[in-house]
């Protein structure tokens, strides 16, 4: 059982239950950890709480920082109430704090007023905060007057911190049960004709309850990559369901205008893959003989016409990808949309704080990106990148968050996969983001920036020279910078790509070994899938490009990849809305591929029963050809 979308969590549970180990789970794959102990060093000669207290500490990875409150309980609230909304907080445990409270050197001291105290820094904390707490209301009421005020206080602090918590779950003997919110039924964000059978749940404990990291203001992957894939539980961010509205009414002051959406779906767990993300992976390829016989297949059908033109790469391609060459039309679609935001020069002119109103749109129903996945019956997920350094000055990503990113990307893919999903749409919003993607583009393709990186236009419309030079000067630098540093894959992502395009690339190469298409539309997406190639060049393979949206660095990569965009609207509505707004056409060319029939004069079905077999028409003069009836002959149907 899962639920997404907490922000502020308890976990309860007996002595030995694996609380904390549950706690630690949750945590693992945050940016940066403050583990905050609260219990006392305890007496020198206990060697069973000493090793407890060590068994602890090897357990929290290195890259985790440690705050002692035990000699002040008042440290506590004072840390939570610090945490800023980049932080991830695991404090271990309530009892050992409770503990000393109750310790006569802090005494006299208001036991009510620093619970409530604690309560309200947790309810207002911005930080990623997972509490851990004995759970002593199942216990016998104490005999000593001391054991009695420790469960009274431990009991009225859990109550405090449960009622401020998003989140309580109850841990059991390794199992884990949520209190609160009430665990949500499954929701898929597919039609129900479309919805998979229910995946086994996974045995794991840590994986029961996987949650939603991705929805705090900026969390992102960071511990260092075990050797295989997949040896730690990885949390997914939740996948909202929209649903079109025929005709929404406009929002107004007193009834702004919002999306109808689903409940979230629940974290599916994800299953180990054993493969090691790494330069040259073998990955699936599609399938090379009926991509081709679908194209042929294309002139057997009853079509009036000359036929589906240049979207007959789409059926050849959707027959690859699927193994057929009667493709069907993709009814279940996921968007992917990454916000990672880049420091320094390349976010000039990007208005402060747009992404992440773009994320809270999308994740209300709202926007471009939403309306027409709403349309599409497409889910909608919200994945936080962590936030980019100035890559003119340094390296954008360390290399340990490069590797987590990579993993956390195929574990999203994974998800889509067993969820049933058979189209991925990568979308992308960050400031700074094309920039750093046309600094990977530079790197990769050996393209000068200025004939990569667009134009840039601010939220009023106007063209920004300013920033746009500003722009061009930071992926200069920055190929400066980094004129000796090695090309492969992880570096470029390290030192130029950052969060959002390494996330991006690890969703690509998932993509590919679950045999899942992807459509890409824009900077982010086709940086990510020049990347790839040192990676595992069969992804390329999985990569639709509906259109190049008329900017220089998506045509270049496109190019480079050998993906010819199928139409040139030139929209511009935000990476990820140009591929869904040509969805309809795709999915209406899969349509009469995989449903009209074979032509009469071929030996398909003739629906007009009066009418006689085909003969071979005679010779015309002017004006329509008859054969045989007095119905005219168009000029582009086939004769036997």
């Amino acid at each position: 059982m899962s639920v997404d979308a907490w922000h502020t969590l308890l976990v309860l549970g007996g002595i030995r239950s694996g609380k904390s180990e549950i706690a630690e789970a949750l945590v693992a794959d945050a940016p940066t950890v403050r583990y905050v102990a609260t219990a006392p060093a305890g007496d020198p000669e206990d060697t069973e709480w000493a090793a407890r207290l060590a068994t602890h500490r090897a357990r929290r990875p290195g890259s985790w920082t440690t705050e002692e409150t035990a000699a002040n309980p008042g440290r506590l609230v004072e840390v939570i109430a610090a945490a800023g909304p980049n932080d991830t907080l695991l404090v271990d445990d309530l009892g050992g704090w409770v503990t000393v409270l109750l310790d006569p050197a802090h005494q006299p001291a208001d036991d009510t007023a620093t619970i409530a105290e604690l309560a309200a820094a947790v309810r207002s904390s911005t930080a990623r905060l997972v509490l851990v707490s004995p759970e002593v209301g199942l216990s016998l009421v104490p005999t000593t007057p001391l054991g009695r005020a420790f469960t009274d206080a431990l009991g009225a602090a859990n109550r405090a911190v449960a009622d401020a918590c998003d989140a309580v779950a109850l841990v059991v003997a390794g199992q884990t049960t949520w209190l609160k919110p009430a665990a949500p039924a499954p929701a898929h964000a597919v039609p129900p004709a479309a919805a998979p059978p229910e995946a086994e749940p996974s045995r794991d404990a840590a994986s029961q309850v996987a949650t939603s990291w991705a929805t705090a203001p900026r969390p992102a992957p960071d511990q260092a990559v075990p050797a295989a894939l997949g040896a730690g539980d990885v949390t997914l961010p939740e996948v909202l369901t929209p649903a079109a509205a025929p005709a929404p009414a406009p929002a107004t002051p007193d009834a702004p205008g919002t999306g109808d959406w689903a409940a979230p779906t629940m974290a599916l767990p994800m299953i180990a893959t054993g493969l090691v993300i790494q330069p040259g992976m073998e990955l699936p390829m599609p399938d090379d003989y009926t991509g081709p016989q679908a194209v042929d297949r294309l002139a057997t059908l009853d079509i009036p016409g000359a036929g589906l033109g240049v979207l007959e790469q789409v059926v050849g391609f959707a027959a690859a990808t699927q193994g057929t060459s009667t493709p069907r039309p993709w009814d279940s679609v996921r968007v992917l949309l990454i916000r990672g935001d880049h420091q320094g020069g390349a976010s000039a002119g990007a208005t402060p704080g747009a992404s992440a109103r773009r994320a809270r749109q999308a994740r209300a129903g709202r926007g471009a990106l939403a309306r027409l996945a709403a349309e599409n019956r497409a889910g909608l997920q919200i994945v936080e990148a962590p936030v980019s350094a100035p890559m003119e000055d340094g390296p954008a990503l360390p290399a340990d968050e490069v590797e987590a990113a990579l993993r956390y990307g195929w574990r999203l893919a994974e998800q889509a996969a067993d969820a049933g999903v058979q189209l991925l749409v990568l979308a992308a919003c960050g400031a700074g983001a094309e920039a750093a993607a046309a600094a990977v583009l530079a790197a990769t393709a050996g393209a000068e920036p200025p004939t990569v990186l667009g134009r840039v236009v601010t939220e009023q419309g106007e063209i920004d020279d300013t920033a746009w030079m500003v722009r061009c000067a930071t992926v200069r630098d920055a190929l400066h910078r980094t004129r000796r540093s090695a090309r492969e894959a992880k570096d470029v992502l390290a030192e130029l790509g950052g969060g959002d395009i390494a996330l991006a690339t690890g969703v690509l190469l998932g993509a590919t070994a679950r045999k899942v298409p992807v459509l890409l539309d824009g900077p982010v997406g086709t940086a990510a899938a020049m990347v790839s190639r040192d990676l595992a060049g069969q992804a390329r393979h999985w990569c639709l490009l509906p259109d190049h949206g008329g900017r220089p660095g998506v045509r270049l990569a496109a190019d480079v990849l050998g993906l010819t965009p199928l139409v040139d609207l030139r929209l511009d509505l935000g990476e990820g809305a140009t591929a869904l707004a040509a969805l309809p056409l795709l999915r209406s060319a899969l349509t009469l591929a995989a449903t009209l029939p074979v032509h009469p004069s071929l030996g398909g079905p003739d629906d007009d029963g009066d009418e006689p077999d085909f003969a071979e028409p005679e010779p015309a003069g002017p004006g329509p050809t008859t054969v045989g009836t007095d119905e005219p002959v168009s000029p582009g149907r086939r004769a036997g």
